[in-house]
């Protein structure tokens, strides 16, 4: 036990130096022609999975607080103040302390706890009696790679050729992985769908969170930092969630579940202890 405990602060130690490496570093942001994906948020939710959610809560709290010092002192693009209290004071006064904090810290603390519950639920759903959850979760992942492909191609040809290309090529790639998952379907690959949706879960509550919250506490401000009209704020939020979210979603769930399956070689996945123990009592 006692072992154990060390070997988890080790890895703790860890994944918080990976966290402030990437966040100071390009290496927390992979290019993908026309975007960068995040990939900051990749050690929190594995930290989560591996170490559990409080410790997967401290890792998403370094998350936010580096988001934080980068947005303060480099405030690299116009709009940096919703992720920094001090700036936010400057632009909107007193109250911008409070929604810049609850959007820099609230949605990455989340990042790494959400993904350690998720991963138990697909468990759970993929080992049930009823085969009809393991469709329903292939039909998911299937539906989030053609959303995917479709928005990177639209986004990278922005012409009705691109739409159609797009959707094509979506299309393909949605029922060939569904064919795929289909005919590998057994209990094996149930580790690795779990990880997978973990981290769909978790890029996901990192964009959806800090996006609704830019849109509810900073709709005018944003507009007039971008200076675009306030009523175009939600298009461009919608655009950011339904691109770059998607994007970095299934980039999430890639690098989640290969870098999963390689750390079980040496350390289990603390969810997958407990949802064990969970059902030997119900033998």
């Amino acid at each position: 036990m006692k072992n154990e405990k060390t070997y988890e602060l080790v890895l703790l130690a860890l994944f918080t130096a990976i966290i402030v490496i990437m966040a100071f570093t390009p290496l927390g942001y992979i290019p993908l022609v026309v975007i960068n994906a995040t990939v900051i948020h990749i050690p929190v939710i594995l930290g989560a999975l591996f170490l559990g959610p409080k410790k997967g809560a401290f890792l998403g709290f370094v998350f936010g607080f580096t988001s934080f010092i980068n947005n303060t002192f480099k405030a690299v693009t116009a709009s940096a103040f919703v992720f920094s209290p001090i700036l936010a004071a400057n632009v909107i006064g007193v109250s911008g302390i409070f929604k810049s904090l609850y959007i820099c810290f609230v949605p990455r603390i989340l990042v790494g706890v959400v993904p350690y519950f998720v991963y138990i639920l697909i468990q759970r759903l993929l080992k049930s009696e009823r085969k009809i959850w393991r469709v329903v979760i292939n039909a998911v992942v299937s539906l989030i790679l053609f959303v995917s492909l479709r928005a990177f191609v639209c986004n990278l040809i922005k012409t009705d050729a691109g739409s159609i290309a797009g959707t094509v090529l979506g299309i393909v790639g949605g029922i060939a992985l569904f064919a795929v998952l289909t005919v590998t379907s057994g209990k094996q690959t149930t580790t690795g769908t779990a990880l997978a949706y973990a981290g769909i879960a978790g890029a996901f509550t990192n964009t959806l969170l800090v996006m609704s919250g830019i849109f509810v506490l900073y709709k005018d401000a944003y507009a007039q930092a971008l200076g675009i009209a306030g009523d175009t704020v939600i298009d461009v939020i919608m655009g950011i969630i339904s691109f770059n979210g998607i994007v970095e979603a299934t980039v999430a769930a890639i690098l989640i579940a290969g870098v999963g399956m390689a750390l079980l070689q040496v350390k289990p996945i603390k969810a997958e202890k407990v949802y064990k123990k969970e059902m030997m009592q119900k033998i």
